[in-house]
């Protein structure tokens, strides 16, 4: 069993220096030193041995063993070592090869033009208010003085999801609630903006666009009050020369109504093809807020008053940059949107 034991010691030896893997290694290690493997096979045959060989045996096979242990762990060491610096050598990175640009995003033009207004009416003192965009009948349309069998509503096509709830087709629900909420208390100053929804669909409308509406509600407040607001916001959002004038219109939920135009952003007022020639281009409406819907509010119309302007986001948008197609504002294509 001696002369066994050596050979096995040789053979391993032998053996180990081919071992290229860590998984080789373990197979090796399984060959000789496991329950099944060549030291354990001598070991369990001892027991033919006479009293005195035993001892003698025992003693070398377990120095086999451990010599064969201390070579596997020095040679583990070797191949971790070599498969380490292996996998660092694959996973290299070539700094001199040129970086890969990361795409910016951008602001869409009418989250820009959002921001620009936030900014103009934060400035003048009013706040932001938000409404949900699934709106009750009765805040879209009865609250503000437009009643169910109110010919107005025709000019609204509505989303409706049942007789009693529909799809915002205005921010102005929003200012109907504020004074709801705020009655009797004021000054009320807010700016509403949002998505709205209206059966519009044809080459120059969206069935989903935005608005931005503004209410004032305080003590003594005129035509003048809004017409030196929308004028500050004409000149800050598209330039210090801009001028407006305000047309007579019908709005349901004001009393007087007013359209409001600007001086042409092409000829400077003077008249071109753009304007048809006129030197305005209109951008949206506004008037003193009706005596019914400050009552149906809570208000008493004898004691305050107030004014108020919608105007759509996208029509903004055209003007301030000068874009001849509402669909490019929808079309998320990013030729046109990178140049904002």
């Amino acid at each position: 069993m001696l002369a066994k034991l050596n050979i096995i010691k040789e053979q391993a030896l032998a053996e180990l220096n081919h071992i290229k893997t860590v998984q080789e290694l373990v197979s090796f290690k399984v060959k000789y030193l496991g329950k099944k493997g060549e030291i354990t096979a001598v070991l369990r045959g001892m027991g033919s041995l006479s009293a005195e060989e035993r001892p003698q045996v025992g003693q070398v096979a377990n120095e086999v063993r451990a010599a064969i242990e201390t070579l596997i762990e020095k040679r583990s060491k070797v191949l971790r070592e070599e498969e380490r610096e292996a996998a660092l050598k694959e996973e290299a990175i070539d700094i001199t090869l040129p970086g890969q640009k990361i795409l910016m995003g951008r602001k869409h033009p009418i989250t820009l033009v959002i921001d620009r207004f936030k900014e103009i009416f934060l400035g003048m003192g009013y706040s932001i208010a938000e409404g949900p965009e699934i709106e009750l009948d009765y805040y879209n349309f009865e609250a503000l003085n437009l009643p169910p069998d109110h010919p107005a509503r025709d000019m609204q096509d509505s989303f409706y999801i049942t007789s009693e709830i529909l799809l915002r087709t205005h921010t102005s629900p929003v200012q109907a609630r504020t004074m709801e909420k705020m009655v009797p208390q004021y000054p009320i100053k807010i700016i509403c903006p949002g998505k709205v929804y209206r059966r519009d669909d044809d080459a120059t409308h969206s069935p989903m666009f935005h608005q931005v509406e503004g209410l004032v509600i305080d003590e003594n407040l005129s035509m003048a009050d809004l017409k030196g607001t929308l004028l500050t916001f004409a000149r800050q959002m598209f330039g210090a020369d801009k001028e407006i004038r305000l047309r007579p219109s019908y709005f349901p939920f004001t009393e007087p109504s007013a359209e409001v135009d600007i001086s042409c952003m092409m000829c400077g007022g003077k008249g071109c093809r753009v304007c048809s020639h006129t030197g305005w281009l209109e951008i949206l409406g506004s008037g003193m807020v009706h005596p019914r819907v400050l009552e149906m509010s809570g208000y008493d119309p004898e004691k305050v008053n107030g004014f108020a302007f919608g105007m759509g986001v996208e029509r903004v948008a055209m003007l301030k940059y000068g874009i001849d197609d509402l669909r490019l504002l929808f079309d998320n294509d990013q030729r046109f949107l990178a140049q904002f």
